[in-house]
């Protein structure tokens, strides 16, 4: 079923619909980053201040280059992503201006879960993505912690819990990183995954955390 489930849940976002999907995080819900109706809704749905922005999700680091003005190494891209991590980068022209139009910076993730990905890939352009939670609750690790929100949701993929449903720090969602600065890093949310992307940053790629 996994490949009709992709083909679904393509579909619903292609028809302008929001889909829960799962992460390598927390469960997300996304919708296609240029239509802006859908991401209208998404703002709707989580009652979710207009000046906070969304994230895009990819499937694959090479389609990165598309949206967002790189300004590290290949490498460094590909030592953090896919993994539990959101690089903020400059955007570029390509992506909607109704994404986010009071930023010239866009998050970038590419979780390190097969279904998200697949899903991205199917699609034309990127997805828009964020916590599947009303905003200023918990993230959540089952599909039954965002309840409140399914009859606003075209499909729900569940791939059962993430992590452990009782730890904090499974909550705690992606570590996001600006590394728009060139030569510089900004740790934008500490996230479940602070010591080993400080750590890729800092030693291998020499990077100076900005506000030294």
């Amino acid at each position: 079923g996994w490949r009709e489930a992709v083909a679904a849940a393509a579909g619903a976002l292609q028809a302008g619909g929001l889909v829960a999907v799962p992460t390598d995080t927390v469960y997300g819900v996304a919708c296609l980053a240029q239509d802006s109706g859908a991401v209208r809704s998404v703002y709707s749905l989580k009652g979710r201040n207009g000046g906070k922005p969304l994230a895009i999700c990819l499937g694959d680091v090479d389609s990165l280059y598309r949206y967002c003005h790189v300004n590290v190494p290949d490498e460094l891209l590909r030592d953090l992503l896919p993994g539990p991590v959101t690089l903020v980068l400059k955007r570029s022209e390509e992506l909607n201006k109704d994404l986010n139009p009071f930023t010239s910076l866009v998050g970038v993730r590419i979780p390190n879960h097969p279904f998200i990905r697949e899903l991205a890939r199917a699609c034309s352009g990127p997805l828009a993505l964020t916590s599947a939670n009303i905003s200023c609750q918990a993230s959540t690790l089952t599909v039954s912690e965002f309840q409140d929100l399914w009859p606003q949701l075209s499909l729900i993929i569940d791939g059962g819990p993430i992590g452990d449903v009782q730890s904090p720090e499974c909550r705690l969602g992606s570590t996001v990183v600006d590394l728009s600065v060139s030569g510089k890093f900004t740790i934008i949310r500490p996230g479940c995954a602070l010591t080993s992307t400080v750590e890729i940053l800092r030693q291998k790629y020499g990077l100076i955390p900005e506000s030294s």
